[in-house]
């Protein structure tokens, strides 16, 4: 590509900082043929001088070096007052710190090896969303997501993490070790990444460790030859050779027994096995995700897993956090499984209120997604007649989970032996004490009567109460948490919306959400309202 067929590159200002000079060097001459002004740095001593001397208008930062890493690089220039957009490049196996690094101000990162396409792409998105009045881009994680994931609903930013992972080394082969909690989406996740790598045309191979009995599993996995064992009557493919070209996915990898444990790492290191009552081994071409519930480096340290096949397989670790870790994806959840398959359902339901969807974000779901899609397609199949989920609806755990949750939210007692209700249905206006430089009669204090506080929209003086915490003053019988919450997110969304002119987009990224997240929210406001 050359300088000419690009409108961000040309004259752009590049510090590329990496100890590896052969990689430092292969960087600066590419992007200088595509027009940028490269500066080069062999450690992350002389990127905090060159970053003394001037502005860059991108850095590209290698995390681990020698004198400094990338991460201590990156605070240091963020406290000195540098806030070059900054893309770190990592080794496989440092993914983790890559993402903390995000976290720190990384706008992001490259996995190493890479090509210089994505390089390319890379470089001109974080150069193009940093410039002065640029639009802002679509969020490459929600991208990789809707093209490769559609059924990983979510827009929490723990979800979104993993996605930024799995965009970057989706077109890898590398061993990737997902981890979670049953019923966290797993095997979606490992479903997603062979749809959007190189063998997507080849098999995807599951196997559950834990359903397979020690004795059969290494015949599963290897295969066997014909009278290898009692039974045996024929030769028999394992489950590498079926995926031989494509992706072998070993659930409950913590099942496996620690003999086939030796022999499976000599695959993943080797790239060949040996059947069952073989001799010769086969050559393979698998690429292997493991995924797991339990605590493998616990169980190495305890003998229950070798540890040399623990750190080859935890190269590209990834954590899919439980749901009550995410609850605000919980009715975008609901949603989603309400309009799936809907026309094949024996009742319509249209939809679910406001009240069955706080007691489900209260609830703790220790069966996560899995346990969530089995209640919504209970409370429709139970539901009488059609129209909307309601309370009444909810599985009598769910229920009283929820409302015990609610009533352990709720203030304090007004008075002896006299307790506010556990839940109060949602107010069309949010009342509050303000703060005020002239005192408030007594007479008030005792009657209880408050500042009210309608759409945040409507008042200034709401704007203003809602956006300081200095603006607030607890009352003595305490206030509905959850409410003033609301009242304070929405008063920042609307600020956002009238600072953009209306462009949801451009409103998402002032408050640091996805744009769906923010519609959704917007949307129950709208049906709130609509009901007070």
């Amino acid at each position: 590509m050359t300088a000419s067929e690009d409108s961000i590159l040309p004259g752009s200002s590049v510090l590329i900082v990496d100890d590896h000079e052969p990689h430092r060097t292969l960087l600066q001459n590419y992007l200088t043929a595509v027009g940028c002004q490269c500066t080069g740095a062999g450690g992350g001593t002389e990127a905090l001088e060159q970053l003394a001397k001037r502005e860059f208008d991108v850095v590209l930062l290698d995390l681990r070096m020698d004198d400094i890493d990338g991460m201590e690089v990156l605070n240091r220039a963020r406290k000195q007052g540098h806030d070059a957009p900054t893309i770190m490049m990592s080794a496989e196996g440092t993914i983790s710190h890559a993402v903390e690094a995000i976290r720190l101000g990384a706008k992001d990162f490259l996995v190493k090896p890479f090509e210089l396409e994505q390089l390319h792409d890379t470089v001109t998105r974080v150069l193009g969303s940093g410039r002065a009045g640029a639009a802002a881009g679509p969020d490459p994680r929600a991208l990789w997501r809707d093209a490769h994931a559609p059924n990983l609903i979510g827009d929490h930013p723990n979800l979104l993490e993993v996605f930024l992972v799995l965009e970057r080394i989706s077109g890898t082969d590398c061993t990737v070790l997902i981890t979670g909690e049953s019923g966290t989406g797993k095997e979606l996740i490992a479903r997603a990444l062979h749809h959007a790598s190189a063998r997507a045309n080849n098999p995807f191979v599951p196997v559950n460790c834990g359903a397979i009995p020690e004795t059969l599993i290494e015949s599963e996995l290897f295969g066997h030859a014909k009278g290898a064992f009692s039974g045996a009557t024929q030769a028999r493919e394992g489950r590498f050779a079926v995926a031989d070209g494509g992706t072998l996915f070993l659930d409950e990898i913590g099942e496996m027994s620690l003999s086939v444990q030796v022999k499976f790492l000599r695959v993943l290191q080797e790239q060949e096995f040996v059947p069952v009552g073989e001799t010769r081994p086969r050559k393979c071409d698998v690429r292997i995700l493991a995924a797991t519930n339990k605590n493998l480096e616990a169980m190495s340290a305890e003998g229950g897993f070798r540890e040399d096949l623990f750190y080859r397989l935890n190269l590209i670790p990834i954590h899919l956090p439980p749901l009550r870790e995410r609850a605000s994806d919980i009715p975008l959840l609901v949603r989603f499984f309400l309009g799936r398959d809907a026309d094949k359902r024996p009742r319509r339901v249209d939809g679910i209120s406001d009240r069955a969807l706080d007691l489900m974000e209260r609830y703790r779901w220790p069966g996560n997604i899995r346990e969530l899609e089995n209640t919504v397609e209970r409370m429709v199949l139970l539901h009488q007649g059609s129209g909307t989920l309601d309370v009444d609806d909810l599985p009598p755990k769910v229920r009283r989970a929820g409302e015990q949750q609610a009533a352990e939210a709720s203030p304090a007692p007004t008075d002896a032996g006299q307790r506010r209700p556990a839940q109060r249905a949602a107010p069309s206006v949010l009342s509050f004490p303000i703060a005020s430089a002239e005192p408030r009669p007594p007479q008030a204090e005792q009657s209880g009567e408050y500042a009210a506080v309608p759409d945040p929209s409507e008042s200034v003086v709401a704007r203003r109460v809602a956006t300081s915490p200095d603006g607030f003053l607890l009352p003595e019988e305490g206030l509905n948490l959850r409410e003033a919450v609301e009242a304070f997110e929405m008063s920042l969304i609307q600020q956002a919306l009238e600072r953009t002119g209306g462009n949801k987009n451009q409103a998402s990224i002032l408050l640091g959400m996805n744009r769906t997240t923010l519609v959704e929210k917007l949307r129950k406001r709208k049906r709130k309202a609509g009901g007070s």
